[in-house]
C-alpha cells in the first residue's frame, strides 16, 4: 500500500498516517518514505510502538548507523541508540539551539530518527526549519557571496565537559564545511551552519566572520522556514539532516521527557557551483 501524507507547514513537515515502522518495509513502503522525506524534510509517525532492535532496523534501511562523538547517554547494549530525556533533575536539555545534528563531523549524519516514549502533558514541541528555504530567501548576491565561502564546525562548542565514545578518536570532532551545501539527492542548495557547531568563516577576519554568522544565525530563526511537531507518546520524527536544522523546546518543567534516537551516517557536504542554477 502507498504510504499517505498530510503536509504539516506550505514549506517543511509531514505527517505518515499509514505506517508501522515496527514491520519489515516493503521496497514501495521504503522508496516511499524516503521520496517523501525527500520532498517534506522532516516526517511524523503517530502510535508507533518500536523496540530498540526494531527502531536500528528501521534506520539501517537508509544506511550505515551513526555512533555519536560524545553522547550524554546510549541505550545498554545498543550503543547506536542515544537516550533522550529531561526531568524534573535536569539543567540542561540537548538541542535548545538551532542546529544541524554532529555538523562537526566530517562526513555529518544523513538522517535522525527520534521516537519518545514519554511526552508532558503540554510543551516539549521540536521545530524544524527548511535550510532550502533559508537559503531561497537570501539575495542573490549574498548567495553567490556564501557559495565560495568554508566554515569551521567544532564540536568541543557543544560536547566540552562530556565523555567521548570510547570507539571514536579521544578528541571531539572538528571539520571545515562548505556554507551553501548541494543536497547530495535533489541536487538543491541549502545554508548549512548553526549556532551550535559553527566558530568561524574560514576566509574572513574574525570580525566578519561573527558579524555574518550573527546575520545568518537570525536569518535561520524566520517563522516562515518552520513547522513545528507536537509530541505525544510513541510518536516518531524522521529528519534530514542535510537540509533542516531544529529546536527542542524546554517549556515542560518539572514533567518528563523521554525517548531515544538513532542516526544515520552521511557524507561529506559539498557546494556545486553552477551560476546557471543560482
Amino acid at each position: 500500500m502507498p504510504i499517505s501524507t498530510r503536509k504539516v507547514s506550505p514549506v517543511i513537515g509531514a505527517e505518515v498516517e499509514n505506517v508501522d515502522l515496527s514491520l519489515p518495509m516493503t521496497e514501495e513502503q521504503l522508496r516511499g518514505i524516503r521520496d517523501a522525506l525527500l520532498k517534506h524534510l522532516v516526517l511524523f509517525f503517530r502510535n508507533q510502538h518500536l523496540s530498540p532492535d526494531q527502531h536500528k532496523a528501521f534506520g539501517r534501511c537508509f544506511g550505515p548507523l551513526h555512533i555519536h562523538p560524545a553522547p550524554l547517554g546510549v541505550l545498554e547494549g545498543h550503543r547506536e541508540i542515544v537516550i533522550i530525556k529531561a526531568d524534573e533533575n535536569s539543567t540542561h536539555i540537548a538541542g535548545e539551539e538551532w542546529h544541524s545534528d554532529v555538523s562537526c563531523d566530517a562526513e555529518p549524519p544523513l538522517g535522525s530518527i527520534l521516537y519518545l516514549k514519554e511526552a508532558p502533558p503540554t510543551g516539549g514541541d521540536t521545530l524544524f526549519a527548511s535550510m532550502y528555504a533559508a537559503y531561497d530567501a537570501l539575495s542573490e548576491s549574498m548567495r553567490q557571496f556564501l557559495g565560495g565561502l568554508t566554515a569551521i564546525h567544532d564540536g568541543a562548542r557543544n560536547y566540552e565537559g562530556r565523555r567521548p565514545d570510547p570507539t571514536r578518536p579521544g578528541e571531539f570532532p572538528h571539520a571545515e564545511h562548505s556554507v551553501i551545501r548541494t543536497h547530495p539527492e535533489t541536487g538543491r542548495k541549502a545554508l548549512f551552519v548553526n549556532r551550535l557547531f559553527t566558530t568561524r568563516v574560514v576566509q574572513l577576519t574574525k570580525h566578519e566572520s561573527d558579524t555574518l554568522l550573527e546575520m545568518l544565525f537570525r536569518h535561520i530563526e524566520n517563522p516562515q522556514f518552520q513547522c513545528r511537531f507536537r509530541w505525544e507518546p510513541d510518536s516518531a520524527a524522521f529528519w534530514d539532516n542535510r537540509c533542516t536544522q531544529h529546536l527542542a523546546l524546554w517549556d515542560y518543567y518539572p514533567h518528563r521527557r523521554y525517548g531515544y534516537r538513532v542516526t544515520i551516517g552521511g557524507d561529506k557536504p559539498f557546494c556545486r557551483r553552477d551560476p546557471l542554477s543560482d
